[in-house]
């Protein structure tokens, strides 16, 4: 299998690279701005001719959530029009594509964890161009494509909550963190994993929501970060979000379904506290 992960320099990209280099019957290539473009057709069809992949992974996006609010068309670039034209390039060559988004496709309102097939009701910019790029890969690629919504994301590589924390707990003799927001904490690690599980079973098109099980909150999973360095949980002091307004209102409940996973033979991501504990024995560590 000859995989193309754009976005490879990234926390998700860097740790499917890491994991299919380790396989041996697989060939990838991790790529990144500024050696792709994946907007920009003549840059995708020359790395197609190059490498000739069967499977395309887009980990590429528009992360910045708050800037997107003031520059949408430019987001809408990255997150949509980008994975239209990487499906573009896989119907031509016969390849797959694998599309990674988000839970902020959803409004973040509910009390139930979402469905794969509930319906997307985004309500920032950033959600509406995760959103674009989900419709456009439905469209091009109907019956050879995964959808992978994913949340609360970290990993060893980048910048992310996780290690956000750890430099906090290092400088400050409290930190306060927002306990009104709910959803699942995912380990890139893990994640990763499970794109390659989908992809060795290779069941029929759709869409899967791939994060590490189970559910909290960012005051809770931070007690859970200082737990795993020894450091006193009650340094962590539970705030609401109306203490830290930011330009994108955050969902309040961001907590996705697993059920499509048992339904085509899969199991589902393990425990969102057992997923931390393994990253920090991977070495994750402040930046």
């Amino acid at each position: 299998m000859r995989v193309l992960v754009t976005g490879g320099n990234g926390q998700l990209g860097s740790a499917l690279v890491d994991l299919l280099s380790a396989r041996a019957a697989d060939v990838a290539l991790g790529i990144d701005l500024p050696d792709i473009d994946i907007a920009a057709p003549d840059s995708v069809r020359e790395v197609f001719a190059q490498f000739a992949p069967d499977v395309v992974i887009n980990c590429a996006a528009w992360t910045a959530v708050d800037a997107a609010e003031e520059h949408e068309a430019d987001a809408l670039k990255v997150n949509g029009e980008g994975p239209r034209v990487l499906a573009e390039a896989c119907k031509v060559a016969g390849a797959w594509l694998v599309q990674i988004s988000t839970d902020y496709v959803f409004a973040g309102d509910a009390n139930t964890p979402y469905a794969e097939d509930a319906r997307p009701d985004p309500k920032t910019a950033y959600g509406r161009t995760k959103l674009a790029g989900e419709i456009a890969v439905q469209e091009v690629l109907p019956g050879a494509h995964y959808l992978v919504r994913t949340a609360w994301l970290y990993g060893l590589q980048g910048n992310n909550f996780v290690k956000t924390m750890l430099g906090l707990e290092s400088v400050r003799d409290n930190v306060s963190v927002v306990d009104d927001q709910r959803g699942q904490p995912t380990y890139a690690g893990d994640l990763a994993k499970q794109i390659l599980l989908l992809l060795d079973a290779r069941p029929p098109a759709g869409t899967f929501h791939a994060t590490n099980s189970g559910a909290t909150t960012w005051f809770e999973l931070t007690r859970a970060i200082f737990e795993n360095i020894g450091a006193d949980p009650q340094r962590v002091l539970a705030t609401d979000s109306a203490s830290f307004v930011r330009p994108a209102p955050r969902p309040a409940y961001s907590v996705l379904g697993q059920d499509k996973w048992e339904s085509v033979g899969l199991t589902p991501m393990r425990e969102w506290r057992a997923a931390l504990t393994a990253a920090f024995a991977d070495g994750i560590t402040a930046p």
